[in-house]
């Protein structure tokens, strides 16, 4: 049972990762740190969500 939560997390971290990684992209080597932060901050309740999103693509509704 713990093998199993422990593979959901890392499924679920990793694809929050995947999320923010756009947004580390653009802005890594152009903008300071703090705005690096801050746009990171604005994009993660979004990419927390992923799971929620990715079950609307499936079902379709």
């Amino acid at each position: 049972m713990q093998l199993l939560l422990a593979l959901i997390m890392i499924v679920y971290l990793v694809g929050v990762g995947v999320v923010l990684s756009p947004v580390v992209r653009q802005t890594w080597n152009t903008e300071p740190a703090s705005v690096v932060a801050g746009d990171i901050g604005q994009a993660l309740p979004d990419a927390l969500a992923w799971p929620v999103r990715a079950a609307h693509a499936v079902t379709g509704s």
